[in-house]
């Protein structure tokens, strides 16, 4: 069996007994003796790495470590926005993270998406507010659902459609509205452009 390039990553123990399980399979099939079988298992018990882990198989057919799991990047923090009795813009080509924590008190908040720097076609907002005005701002074509958002006291008003639509923006916000309002456009004048043929 070919050296694998994950040799030196370190086992677990269920990584362990997988391959004390293999052994066992393959003493019972005739193709190591109970001594082999006992020494090898002894080695895959005190195993380090996969390199020691295939060490124990490499001359069992059919026999082979699982693959190493999947290193995965961790999900990047929200970017924080919020404020006390202030207002809050963001405009022009800004550059907008995947997920938006909205932490406003006695605010006025626009946050105009339709020049910005998107970071794909999924934007998360999670709000959490209290006497505050939020608007979102949404390029034509853009859609938006506020299914997640408690409003107590307060609105929650999408003016765009909530269906995501092909290589279009989906806006998704959650999160508490209290004493407040929060609403979802497109540009002022949208309907008016697409009454004459625009976009």
């Amino acid at each position: 069996m070919d050296s694998g390039q994950d040799d030196n990553l370190r086992v677990s123990n269920a990584d362990r007994t997988y391959v004390s399980g293999l052994l066992e399979r393959a003493a019972g099939d005739g193709l190591i003796t109970l001594d082999e079988f006992a020494e090898r298992t002894d080695r895959a018990l005190a195993a380090r790495t996969r390199g020691d882990l295939r060490a124990v198989l490499a001359d069992l057919p059919d026999m082979q470590l699982r693959a190493a799991p999947v290193q995965r990047r961790a999900a990047p923090p929200p970017a924080a926005l919020g404020g006390w009795m202030t207002s809050i813009v963001r405009r022009g080509p800004w550059t907008v993270a995947p997920v938006i924590s909205l932490n406003t008190r006695m605010c006025s908040t626009t946050l105009d998406f339709t020049s910005a720097v998107l970071p794909g076609p999924v934007i998360e907002v999670i709000i959490d507010d209290y006497l505050s005005s939020t608007e979102l701002i949404v390029p034509a074509g853009a859609t938006a659902d506020l299914n997640g958002v408690d409003a107590i006291a307060g609105s929650a008003t999408v003016k765009v459609r909530n269906l995501l639509q092909p290589e279009q923006l989906h806006v998704v916000v959650r999160g508490k509205v209290r004493l407040g309002s929060l609403s979802v456009r497109h540009p002022f004048g949208t309907f008016l452009r697409r009454l004459h043929g625009g976009r």
